[in-house]
């Protein structure tokens, strides 16, 4: 170990230009050319670019003023993802969706057709459903407050003591509908009726997912955990794996954390792609090693097999037979990686088979906010599709571990346990601002580009 942090510890070169400066050893297009991930255009796709060294202000996460232009100027414009289309997968079926005092209806018409409306009765503002809510077999949408009902196309549907309303016009009556669309098996939505196209926010997205089956997966597990600090402090621990070293260092041995890659692919979305089962480059490992730090007997290798391509052959079987489904011919890369997508402001998408999690993070104030995950399994070859999982409601202090078969739970139990301290920290900081890293933190610093973007429209 002592020999890893000698070289980890070096001084950057300085005849590099800025953000020019990578751990030494083998970079992730080296570890993927060997493999069958070559053949992956999106995993193969390489697009970094230096954006500065400025501090980033503390005061963006902690200061009143700014959430509150942000829940004004940003949340009220942007694409965010609701729901799976399997939670409104019949006629009928709502999910709400809220973001501060936002909050919309998610619905499947009785054409097949899923709409999004103002959860607002156009009456006196009742919401017809509780925030977070969902439901089923709805025939059309009645306030709970003076029974006035809309079809679920939104048009006006029924007013009781129709008489006492000489001055309403049927046709302008109907509910508030809002920008929606879908992509890889989520449904989005717009609180900006004028918002420009889905596909153009998505950018790279719909290209790179094209062959990874979003849309066949199910929701195995969702959990809805509250966090300490701002949203965008919680989100941002997610965007890159230098953490790893000191928040994971069970994993130091197996995985060459140091050596992610990260890629800024446009002004909504970027990614890291963190290479596991190799071992660490920067320390002297066979690769019967290798695979006994990822808990296999070492003297089990052949002769000629790499760690990494065991490892992923023993996942392509074990988890295909437990997911009832042919995993074959999954490239190795997607098997066994952390391959991260971040869609701005706030989701995260994990393609990969091993860790096949989505994440989003919304604020519920200025100093705490809501962490919902999803664990996407592929359905299997039968197409039997089960229901979404019901969400799992955790506390500040409670763990991850609770929840069953989350196998990533104390994983993400050490995640999110650095939160009270960093939030506590940037309040009580005498420097103004955090320094950032130009390579591994540089989605970051993306993420605030863009931000700054809608602030400031």
């Amino acid at each position: 170990m002592k020999e890893m942090m000698a070289e980890l510890t070096k001084p950057g070169d300085p005849s590099l230009a800025p953000g020019e400066a990578r751990c030494p050893g083998i970079s992730v297009p080296e570890v993927l050319q060997a493999e069958s991930s070559a053949s992956d255009t999106g995993l193969m796709a390489d697009s970094y670019q230096f954006l500065g060294d400025d501090d980033l202000p503390f005061s963006r996460y902690t200061s009143q003023e700014f959430y509150d232009q942000e829940m004004k100027q940003l949340w009220s414009k942007v694409w965010q993802w609701a729901c799976r289309e399997e939670h409104v997968a019949n006629p009928g079926d709502f999910q709400v969706y809220d973001v501060g005092p936002y909050s919309t209806i998610v619905i499947r018409g009785l054409d097949n057709n899923i709409r999004a409306f103002i959860n607002s009765c156009p009456h006196r503002g009742m919401q017809f459903a509780d925030a977070g809510s969902s439901g089923t077999g709805k025939q059309f949408l009645r306030c709970p407050f003076h029974g006035m009902s809309w079809n679920l196309d939104g048009s006006l549907k029924e007013i009781p003591c129709r008489w006492d309303f000489p001055h309403v016009e049927d046709d302008e009556f109907g509910l508030t509908e809002i920008p929606s669309g879908t992509w890889g098996g989520f449904v989005f939505i717009n609180f900006d009726v004028d918002c420009g196209p889905l596909d153009d926010f998505l950018e790279v997205l719909p290209d790179h997912f094209r062959d990874w089956g979003m849309e066949n997966r199910f929701v195995a597990i969702h959990t809805y955990k509250e966090l300490p600090g701002n949203w965008k402090m919680c989100m941002e621990a997610f965007l890159e794996a230098f953490h790893v070293l000191a928040t994971h260092p069970e994993f130091l041995k197996s995985s060459a954390w140091a050596n992610t890659q990260y890629d800024v692919f446009g002004k909504n979305v970027t990614r890291f792609l963190q290479t596991f089962s190799t071992g660490n480059p920067n320390l002297d490992q066979t690769e019967a090693e290798i695979l006994g730090e990822l808990g296999f007997n070492p003297d089990d290798l052949p002769d000629g097999i790499s760690a990494r391509e065991y490892h992923a052959e023993h996942l392509r079987k074990t988890l295909g037979k437990e997911y009832g489904t042919d995993l074959s011919n999954i490239n190795t890369s997607l098997i066994l990686d952390s391959i991260e997508y971040h869609l701005f402001p706030n989701a995260c998408f994990f393609p990969g088979i091993q860790i096949p999690l989505i994440y989003r993070f919304r604020p519920t104030s200025v100093g705490t906010c809501v962490h919902e995950i999803l664990i996407l399994q592929p359905i299997s070859d039968s197409g039997e599709r089960p229901k979404p999982a019901t969400p799992q409601k955790l506390g500040v202090e409670d763990s991850y571990t609770t929840i069953d078969g989350f196998d990533l739970g104390a994983v993400l139990d050490q995640d999110t346990e650095n939160f009270h301290r960093q939030w506590a920290g940037m309040k009580a900081s005498f420097k103004a601002g955090q320094t950032l890293g130009n390579y591994q933190e540089v989605r970051i610093r993306n993420f605030h580009k863009t931000l700054d973007e809608y602030l400031q429209e």
